[in-house]
């Protein structure tokens, strides 16, 4: 299979000009021409392009690039482990491009547009360094992400709407996901949100989600976020702490051992949940005093933010039932 110069960078994202460039200056020569004179590329053309590619991205210039390349070249499972130790966006499809040269196979050219096509386009919004940030702490999130994904997309197969409590908590969670995964990087996480509703080809690769869940999960969030933002101004949002969903969960599960046991709010190991859920909520808001504030008003005006809590109703009404509480709040 042979591909023209427009279809190559059509299809990874490049330019005419720039592969009419890497030509002239020796780097990327065609393996072919039409009978009309028009540049055709090998299999092995585009694997090489992959390569240069994957270089450019480490910050090497073209002269160093061709230099590297030079005579037998560097092997492709070379280049891809390169790559991968650099944590680059292409870190899911690389995985397997390189477990599968290291097994002998031979990646057809479309894995290699499909690599080149989600370098250029994740390259428009972030660069390397941000990129290597990002996915070098996907472990962080990997499991509970799953686990996620596969609740949301069954609520969507069973039509519940976007403001039902259980989405809500899933929305709540989905939020806190990321977040913990973007280090509390607010403009981190905006713009990899962006990234997502106005690049179709990101969607539903690598573990991401497909477009309809996008938008699925993003109605419910901005909900929440509307009904925040009467309390909060986005500085103070930017401000929160990070509390991963397994500390409220165990949480949940100290007050609900204590419901099922009968224990009276007024016991010590109730109280010492009770301290447990203010330091929790002291992480959230910062030990803020202010931002803690107007999280309890917000909390306490608006059902629709306790809905989506990631503790339950009953569990919050015993815990306000301890005596002499803190600075006593409800949880996000």
């Amino acid at each position: 299979m042979l591909l023209q110069v427009g279809e190559l960078a059509r299809r990874t994202g490049l330019t005419v000009r720039t592969l009419h460039h890497y030509d002239e200056v020796g780097l990327l020569k065609p393996s072919g021409r039409s009978e009309a004179g028009y540049r055709l590329y090998s299999p092995s053309d585009v694997q090489r392009l992959h390569g240069i590619q994957t270089l450019r991205q480490m910050g090497l210039p073209l002269s160093d690039i061709a230099a590297l390349l030079a005579g037998d070249g560097m092997a492709p499972e070379q280049i891809i482990g390169q790559q991968i130790a650099q944590a680059t966006e292409l870190r899911g499809r690389l995985s397997l491009l390189r477990d599968g040269l290291e097994a002998g196979a031979e990646p057809d050219m479309g894995d290699w547009l499909q690599a080149l096509a989600l370098m250029a386009t994740y390259g428009k919004y972030f660069s390397a360094a941000e990129l290597k940030h990002i996915f070098s702490h996907w472990h962080r999130i990997e499991a509970d992400w799953r686990v996620v994904r596969d609740r949301v997309r069954q609520a969507m197969d069973e039509g519940l709407p976007i403001d039902a409590p259980a989405v809500q908590a899933l929305a709540y969670r989905w939020m806190a996901l990321m977040l913990h995964w973007m280090d509390g990087d607010m403009d981190l996480l905006e713009r990899w949100g962006h990234m997502f509703r106005t690049e179709p080809s990101t969607q539903g690769r690598n573990h991401a989600p497909p477009g309809d869940m996008i938008r699925y999960i993003e109605g419910a969030i901005q909900l929440r976020m509307d009904l925040l933002l009467r309390y909060l101004d986005r500085d103070d949002l930017r401000r929160l702490g990070q509390v991963h969903h397994t500390q409220w969960q165990h949480l949940e599960q100290e007050v609900q051992q204590l419901l099922d046991q009968g224990i009276p709010p007024g016991h010590p190991r109730a109280r010492a949940a009770a301290v447990h859920w203010d330091a929790l909520f002291g992480t959230l808001c910062r030990n803020d005093a202010g931002l803690r504030a107007k999280l309890m008003r917000a909390s306490a005006s608006e059902p629709l933010l306790r809905a989506g809590s990631p503790l339950s109703e009953p569990v919050r009404n015993y815990l306000h039932a301890v005596p002499r509480l803190p600075a006593a709040a409800p949880s996000p």
